[in-house]
């Protein structure tokens, strides 16, 4: 699985938009700095058909230190939880495609990929 970065989305954004990529990345930093600064402050953000990004919190406890077996307090955290919307999860659930759109598995593909994985030559299909 590839990693995407930032500067690529800017770079993508910019060629598909025919803007300059300094604006573009003003933009999704901005962009990227109001959804830190709402969930810092609480708030749930939902972009409808993408995802909902809420902050949970998690109370203080008492844990048990494996090395040592001794109690030992955590304290209460927040984490930021993503629930994918309607569209993403259907996009997600469709076969991966190459960066030419088109399905990593073909018909073809398949077909050969099962011919290939059967290694008694008598019992291969002709």
């Amino acid at each position: 699985m590839a990693t995407v970065t930032k500067k690529e989305l800017v770079d993508r954004i910019a060629d598909k938009l025919q803007l300059k990529q300094n604006t573009v990345r003003e933009v999704v930093q901005e962009f990227l700095a109001e959804i830190v600064h709402d969930l810092d402050q609480g708030h749930r953000l939902e972009f409808r058909d993408f995802g909902i990004f809420e902050v949970r919190s998690r109370a203080a406890r008492l844990a048990w230190n494996p090395r040592t077996l001794t109690r030992v307090p955590v304290p209460d955290k927040r984490k930021v939880r993503f629930r994918a919307g309607r569209l993403l999860k259907a996009r997600l659930a469709k076969p991966a495609a190459t960066t030419d759109g088109r399905s990593l598995l073909t018909p073809s593909a398949a077909a050969t990929k099962s011919a290939t994985t059967n290694s008694d030559p008598s019992q291969a299909k002709s």
